[in-house]
């Protein structure tokens, strides 16, 4: 693959969505529990970088965005459900058990897990839906 074969606008909006994900969940859906399970405070969150954070957060889903069209790509541009599965399974089937397995040697409780596993598994459908559409 290489920069002409990539399709940027699914890239880039698989990438926002995730992101919007993000603001949905931890805002109105989980936002409160979320900061009840990490012990923050609104005053705690509204004294951080902002533009670190969300420019941050944003930069990681561009990887992550990316890095699955690269897989797609490379099965052949796999049909809606296919990429639908795979993008879940990376979730299902690695990112919620490594952060499972962090939350568990530090001792984080489970409503943060719980809370974090929604999210990542919401993400990536939300990213694969995107691709699989675009892409």
């Amino acid at each position: 693959m290489n920069l002409l074969e990539v399709n940027w606008l699914a890239i880039i909006l698989a990438a926002a969505c995730g992101f919007l994900v993000g603001g949905i969940w931890y805002g109105p859906i989980m936002g409160k529990k979320w900061m009840g399970a990490v012990g923050l405070t609104e005053e705690d969150i509204q004294g951080g970088n902002m533009g670190l954070i969300y420019g941050g957060a944003f930069a990681f889903s561009l990887i992550a965005s990316t890095m699955l069209a690269h897989m797609f790509f490379r099965l052949g541009q796999p049909p809606f459900h296919v990429k639908m599965m795979i993008s879940t399974g990376i979730a299902l089937g690695f990112i919620i058990p490594a952060i499972g397995t962090n939350y568990l040697f530090s001792k984080k409780n489970k409503t943060l897990f719980f809370i974090d596993a929604g999210y990542w598994l919401l993400f990536y459908a939300a990213m694969g839906a995107v691709h699989a559409l675009l892409g």
